[in-house]
């Protein structure tokens, strides 16, 4: 891989203000710019369909930095994705099996790198309040957009409990250490 590219998903609330996100956005691109082309985007400050579809074209890889809004994405972000990914530029239809085989960006890959409210031991415990669920799956939705699109995930990475127990140093550790199983940092 050599052209990454990096998004800033963050939508700004008073009660949530991105400085977490614009933080790890930032660690992220440091660790690869000295090994790879990065360009960037921050959704809080508008994108242009047309110039968001030419990056995703030239981008081997894509990272979306993003916090997580009642279990989703970000409103602008979800936007973002429903503009940009379309037909004839992301996938075709008219394939044997719906979703498969229509995608137009195989061979890219995509990861999520997240910040969660919701504390590491609320996932993954049938008895806590994802009921057994991992973030993969509370994010599968996500996925399957860019399934459709022909992309292959890498395994997100989160920081959890980012507001009542912050610890900068270690997540910007943590993701070092993630991004390092994908990339040269």
């Amino acid at each position: 891989m050599e052209n990454i590219l990096v998004l800033n998903g963050h939508e700004y609330y008073e009660h949530s203000r991105g400085e977490l996100n614009k933080t790890m956005f930032d660690a992220t691109v440091k660790l690869l710019e000295p090994h790879y082309n990065v360009k960037t985007t921050v959704l809080k400050d508008g994108f242009n369909k047309k110039e968001e579809q030419e990056k995703m074209l030239w981008a081997d890889a894509v990272i979306y930095q993003t916090p997580i809004y009642n279990y989703s994405v970000p409103a602008v972000f979800k936007k973002y994705l429903d503009q940009t990914h379309e037909h004839g530029v992301y996938f075709r239809g008219k394939t044997k099996e719906y979703g498969i085989g229509g995608g137009l960006l195989e061979g890219k890959k995509y990861m999520f790198s997240t910040t969660w409210n919701a504390p590491a031991e609320a996932f993954n415990d049938r008895n806590k309040f994802f009921e057994g669920r991992n973030v993969e799956d509370v994010l599968f939705h996500l996925h399957l957009i860019h399934k459709y699109t022909g992309m292959k995930g890498l395994k997100t990475f989160s920081c959890f409990d980012v507001k009542k127990n912050p610890d900068i140093d270690f997540y910007k550790k943590d993701l070092k250490d993630h991004l390092s199983r994908y990339f040269q940092v």
